[in-house]
């Protein structure tokens, strides 16, 4: 677990969806406040990463309170190669480029290092089986991609009807990787 400074930060932990402090010992998101930095006060800073926090003794002696490794997060930001991800920058460039929103994320972890696939699911009009326009329009969104991402990220153009609908909030990010 690792040591927060309390006399400079004070950690707490909040429901994510009402924001309510929870007790003791529950899982909920980290929230952050210093006031002892005069210029630029920090105030319930939402770090929106979910964890534990443990008031207990530390068994090194030290007694200030212990976050656990961050489990996940509340919202759906991915961390992919250091940079930040957001699921709504790729189906901007999909939506700009004239696709469907209809597409999947698929991030693995291969030789230490993360990789970013995105399935996309063509329309009608658009499928072809003349692959090298199929490789061109893949180009052209690996391309767009790389431009708003900052990284490199797999296309997949999949046929239409291919990518699973679900009933409710589709699932959209399928994490592959072992983090925590």
């Amino acid at each position: 677990m690792l040591h927060i400074n309390e006399d400079h930060f004070i950690p707490e932990i909040i429901d994510p969806k009402t924001g309510e402090v929870l007790p003791e010992g529950s899982v909920g998101e980290l929230v952050f406040t210093c006031i002892t930095k005069e210029a630029f006060p920090l105030l319930r800073y939402r770090t929106r990463d979910i964890c534990v926090l443990n008031y207990e003794k530390c068994p090194c002696g030290r007694t200030h309170v212990r976050m656990s490794k961050p489990m996940g997060r509340s919202d759906d930001m991915l961390i992919i190669r250091g940079v930040n991800v957001f699921p709504s920058q790729i189906e901007t460039v999909l939506l700009n480029k004239g696709y469907p929103a209809n597409y999947q994320i698929l991030v693995s972890r291969e030789n230490n290092s993360d990789k970013l696939e995105v399935q996309v699911e063509m329309t009608p009009e658009m499928f072809s089986d003349n692959l090298s326009q199929v490789a061109s329009r893949e180009k052209e969104l690996v391309d767009a991609l790389k431009s708003m991402l900052g990284i490199h990220a797999i296309v997949k153009l999949v046929a239409p009807k291919t990518i699973a609908r679900s009933e409710g909030k589709a699932v959209r990010v399928i994490d592959k990787r072992n983090l925590y």
